[in-house]
């Protein structure tokens, strides 16, 4: 089993490893498993990169990403600056759905609001505003709209898990409560634990997915 000292080596490690992300100003710390990203990046996105490089790594368990974005003094935009860059690129990413979606830009925080149908609208929303430079935070408060949950919801989540290369099916509960689903068990990797909780979002009228899946050995 790979120890405390072992995964915040291989976490640095592959966090130099990325070329998306300037790691100079990131301090790793773990505690059984667990993970704690520190210290600032230039961007929204090599927070993003951040993430995604420590999930990577074989042992951890959780992780606590508490990077700041501190945009370089070139990258400085005024709010106006802002919200019309972020409306832009939604355009562009939401054609058909940018009209629903609100955005609020206070000290170069965006706040994105409205009402969509379905949760990759809502995530590719916050992805777009990430790309923006000079954006410091987002919070996405951008809710689905209800629909009606197919009386065999929980039989197209669980053959949907089959069908998944990089999931193993059994090792996952799916538990149905009106629109909400939540998921438990045990799996072997972060890109298990990820994967679950996509392929329960794509299920139709799902408006939340709780992801209690544990990561570990």
């Amino acid at each position: 089993m790979t120890n405390d000292a072992e995964i915040a080596r291989n976490v640095t490690e592959e966090l130099q490893w990325s070329p998306e992300l300037d790691d100079k100003d990131i301090a790793v710390k773990v505690t059984d498993g667990v993970v704690v990203l520190a210290g600032f990046v230039n961007t929204m996105l090599e927070r993003a990169a951040a993430e995604r490089a420590t999930k990577r790594v074989a042992g951890v368990r959780a992780l606590a990403n508490d990077l700041e974005v501190r945009p370089l003094t070139i990258d400085s935009r005024s709010d106006p600056d802002l919200a019309r860059a972020a409306a832009d690129v939604i355009e562009r990413e939401l054609p058909y759905s940018a009209h629903l979606i609100r955005i609020t830009v206070r000290d170069g925080a965006v706040t994105l609001e409205g009402v969509v149908d379905w949760a990759y609208q809502k995530a590719r929303a916050e992805n777009a505003i990430a790309s923006v430079r000079g954006i410091r935070d987002i919070a996405n408060l951008i809710a689905l709209k209800g629909k009606p949950i197919a009386a065999d919801i929980h039989e197209q989540i669980a053959a949907a898990f089959k069908r998944s290369a990089q999931l193993d099916a059994d090792s996952v509960n799916v538990e149905i409560n009106g629109a909400e689903v939540t998921l438990s068990g045990k799996v072997h990797s972060w890109a298990e634990h990820e994967a679950a909780a996509d392929i329960a979002w794509c299920a139709p009228g799902v408006t939340q997915v709780k992801n209690h899946i544990c990561v570990g050995p």
